[in-house]
């Protein structure tokens, strides 16, 4: 006979950080207690690149307009330990790039349509990054060839107060990141 346990211990933060390196292209994050683990397809990275080039020519165009990174570790409680697929620090809030993971939650996550991970995205994530304050989130949907937009339409708002639904002929604008647009034929070109 079988014993399947009927609850199982929610893994803490300090735990899934202290998990030995992994040594695949695999993303790993903690959503609820729980191991999540993706591995982003040719479309997910095409995409994903398309966003980083636009971005750095914004952040290289100006002054003081803040840090962009790729995935790392950002750690939001207990539970929780998101790997953005691109995180936008303003220059006041970038942390340290000599300081040890887990980092602190940037002003602007991006998350990228994964197969395997939609529906957290979507779902837990979203939520988790509203109650910790998150002021913008995008999620794209490479699927849908749509980009959803969650915002605080003031820095004192408490919840996501605005929800934007972009698709191809629309761009995406921001006010973290003023003076970025980046149409979506762009964002979603393959070639």
């Amino acid at each position: 006979m079988v014993t399947v346990p009927v609850h199982q211990e929610m893994m803490t933060a300090d735990e899934f950080l202290a998990q030995p390196e992994k040594r695949d292209a695999s993303i790993r994050e903690l959503v609820c207690g729980e191991v999540i683990v993706s591995e982003p397809t040719m479309v997910h990275n095409v995409v994903s690149m398309n966003l980083i080039r636009a971005l750095e020519r914004w952040i290289e165009a100006g002054n003081q307009r803040g840090r962009l990174c790729i995935p790392l570790d950002v750690g939001l409680d207990r539970h929780n330990v998101f790997v953005p697929d691109l995180s936008w620090y303003s220059t006041v809030r970038s942390p340290d790039p000599h300081a040890s993971p887990p980092y602190p939650r940037p002003d602007l996550a991006i998350e990228i349509r994964s197969p395997s991970t939609w529906r957290y995205d979507i779902g837990a994530k979203k939520s988790t990054y509203e109650r910790h304050g998150l002021p913008e989130l995008w999620l794209v949907d490479t699927a849908a060839e749509e980009l959803l937009v969650f915002r605080r339409s003031t820095p004192a708002t408490r919840d996501f107060d605005v929800a934007l639904e972009l698709a191809c002929g629309e761009a995406v604008e921001s006010r973290l990141v003023q003076g970025f647009s980046l149409p979506l034929d762009e964002l979603f070109d393959l070639a």
